[in-house]
């Protein structure tokens, strides 16, 4: 838990001390005119640097950092610089749609195919679920991951920045957490093995 949210924490952290310090004159160094831009900055920087120290320990525990978080860090060390580098807040909001069209894409393709690719990544975390489980689960991802996609462009359209950031933060993590559960009768009828 603490690998997967501690740097979207950090970055909400990290945002908030930008626009403080922004308010404060303590970055006037920088030559930021927005106290959003400011947020952003301050808060991409920090979660830039908690991405790769999360990657690392995961490498440093298991020897392995999934796939995901490997996607998910080169977006954000991407999208991250591009922010740092132009200060402008835009590409570290698009970063979440990014992501959820390359999940979605992904588990897409994997439908399409005919290739478990949920199954393949989760298999060990869900003993005992069917093919037809891991076929209806990875369709109810995908979808979801549009939902989100769909979401987030509408937040960073309509929202201001700190709004944006606590739906990102807060919105996103309870919508995966109620997703995840509600996932719960599907993978119970189709033999999920709760030993």
């Amino acid at each position: 838990m603490l690998i997967n949210f501690g740097p979207l924490l950090i970055f909400f952290a990290g945002s908030k001390l930008g626009k403080s310090l922004f308010l404060s004159g303590d970055l006037a160094m920088l030559g930021l005119k927005e106290a959003d831009v400011a947020s952003a900055i301050v808060g991409t920087a920090a979660f830039m640097v908690a991405t790769v120290l999360a990657a690392a320990w995961s490498w440093l525990r298991t020897r392995h950092v999934p796939p995901a978080m490997l996607f998910t860090g080169a977006v954000v060390l991407i999208l991250g610089g591009l922010t740092l580098w132009l200060k402008d807040k835009a590409f570290i909001q698009i970063k979440p749609s990014l992501i959820y069209a390359g999940f979605a894409a992904l588990l897409g393709f994997g439908l399409l195919t005919g290739r478990p690719t949920l199954q393949i990544v989760m298999e060990d975390a869900l003993p005992g679920v069917d093919a037809e489980g891991w076929r209806k689960l990875t369709r109810n991802w995908a979808l979801f991951f549009l939902a989100l996609m769909a979401a987030n462009e509408a937040a960073r359209r309509m929202l201001g920045y700190d709004d944006w950031l606590s739906f990102k933060v807060w919105g996103v993590t309870l919508a995966v957490f109620v997703f995840t559960a509600l996932q719960g009768p599907l993978l119970a009828r189709h033999g999920l093995k709760m030993d």
